[in-house]
């Protein structure tokens, strides 16, 4: 065995899955002949894992409504929470990249990690089963899933989507009320969410705090920030205008 198939207690048959699985599609531009890249693992992976995610927390938490176990699952398999697994295995020293991309950071690049994470069950699926990518995924997520068990609280969408983004910028989001509808006692506020000049998420709700609350909860779902902000060029930016 490698060290990752150590490290993941799974030893492939076919090693060419595994290559496959960790080769980011940048090589291609380097390397015209390559025979393949993750893209397709990936897309494989996130199904497979979407699968055994949802019926774990099914059995789980036998009380919770569709939408709130909708709500744990996005958190679980969020592109925070799948690098950090990816991050555990170091997943990124075994990747196969273009010289570029390596040296703009791409080991250590939440989508390239949580990407290589969802190949990697694909990976795993097509050369051991169903059975053997549930054993893989539920063991990585077990004390995820742990926490849930033990702490099966609502979702806070604010606080979680402060804490997603100020790992990559110091600066907060912050919401807007964009519209207001409806006599006094039904009245309606949409708001959105903007982050680094982004609209992340725009939301519903009957107070001001709840339209705060599901403008949050919609950028969550959506996912459409940066991975990183080039403060450097945002500075110069800002020079240049002054």
């Amino acid at each position: 065995m490698n060290p990752l198939e150590e490290r993941i207690g799974y030893k492939f048959r076919n090693s060419l899955l595994l290559a496959e699985a960790l080769t980011h599609p940048s090589i291609s531009l380097e390397r015209k002949d390559y025979p393949f890249d993750n893209q397709r693992l990936e897309f494989l992976g996130d199904a497979v894992l979407q699968l055994i995610v949802t019926a774990e927390l099914y059995k789980v938490f036998p009380e919770f409504e569709e939408g709130r176990l909708t709500k744990l699952r996005s958190r679980l398999v969020s592109r925070t929470g799948l690098k950090s697994h990816a991050v555990r295995l170091g997943i990124g020293q075994y990747m196969m990249m273009g010289r570029g991309e390596e040296a703009c950071g791409g080991r250590t690049r939440a989508s390239t990690l949580a990407d290589a994470f969802e190949a990697l069950v694909g990976a795993i699926f097509l050369d051991g089963g169903v059975e053997r990518a549930k054993a893989f995924v539920l063991l990585e997520m077990s004390d995820d899933i742990a926490q849930l068990a033990r702490e099966p609280v609502d979702i806070n969408p604010k606080g979680e989507l402060q804490e997603i983004l100020q790992a990559i910028s110091p600066n907060a989001p912050h919401y807007e009320i964009i519209s207001q509808s409806g006599p006094d006692h039904l009245r309606q506020f949409e708001c959105r969410v903007i982050w680094e000049c982004i609209e992340l998420g725009v939301g519903n709700g009957r107070s001001k705090k709840l339209a705060e609350v599901a403008a949050a909860g919609n950028a969550l779902e959506r996912r459409e920030w940066p991975d990183s902000i080039d403060f450097q060029e945002e500075s110069v930016s800002e020079q240049q205008t002054a």
